[in-house]
């Protein structure tokens, strides 16, 4: 039988916010909603406020994804919509539904836009922003697609994910920075799926620092961080 001490083989789900933002993000979605001319949901009650925000959000995303693919009509998209949809995505509490916000964001603004707008939170936002800003960074990733039967990437696949690479270095950087200087655990919850434990991924003078950084998640009282961080180094290892 196995010891009840050994770690478990499958990830934790990421634990709710530790900061409860809803009001102000029921506001960004009703901005949101007015802003880009989208249909708001028949339901606005407080005790039905999640039905209305998948409605909200699938609302916005779908007026938005549809402007986006007319760029020349007048009914095309506007540049005043990027920093609410960027600041929505960033106030969603849950990682699974801001893509809902993030990929409108990318199709009408381009990829590259909405990656600098969420490092710029990760990197100089209160702590509730930065962990926002990491769970929303997940759906920026390029997808990347591989030529019939083999495993290289198609020539526009591997173009696009080399032009996306500065931004995930800086991405690297930043998210083991704000984990190091901040002791927020949200923050430290949102930010570790994603931040890299390999410390040849670093440069030479940074790598002490993922050490620094695993023995932090090894030695918190959080369950979350601590079952992570295992799980993670031995992927990575």
């Amino acid at each position: 039988m196995a010891s009840t001490n050994e770690t478990p083989a499958t990830f934790q789900p990421l634990p709710g916010r530790t900061a409860d933002r809803s009001a102000s993000y029921h506001d960004l979605l009703r901005a949101l909603l007015a802003l880009v001319g989208a249909e708001f949901p028949d339901v606005d009650e407080p005790g039905d406020r999640l039905f209305w925000r998948h409605r909200a959000r699938r609302s916005i995303g779908e007026t938005v994804t549809r402007r986006a693919k007319h760029p020349t009509s007048a009914h095309s998209t506007s540049d005043e919509w990027f920093e609410l949809l960027i600041r929505a995505a960033v106030y969603e509490p849950d990682p699974s539904f801001s893509r809902q916000l993030v990929g409108p964001a990318i199709a009408a603004f381009g990829r590259r836009r909405v990656q600098v707008a969420l490092l710029d939170y990760l990197d100089t936002g209160a702590p509730a922003d930065a962990a926002g800003a990491a769970r929303a960074w997940y759906w920026t990733s390029v997808g990347v697609r591989y030529l019939p039967g083999t495993t290289t990437m198609t020539p526009e696949s591997a173009a696009e994910f080399a032009e996306a690479g500065d931004l995930r270095e800086r991405y690297r950087l930043t998210a083991l920075r704000r984990f190091l200087a901040d002791d927020d655990l949200d923050l430290r919850r949102c930010v570790l799926p994603g931040l890299t434990l390999d410390p040849q991924m670093y440069p030479s003078q940074m790598r002490d620092q993922v050490a620094r950084a695993v023995q932090i998640a090894r030695t918190s009282n959080d369950d979350y961080l601590r079952h992570r961080v295992e799980l993670q180094a031995r992927h990575e290892g």
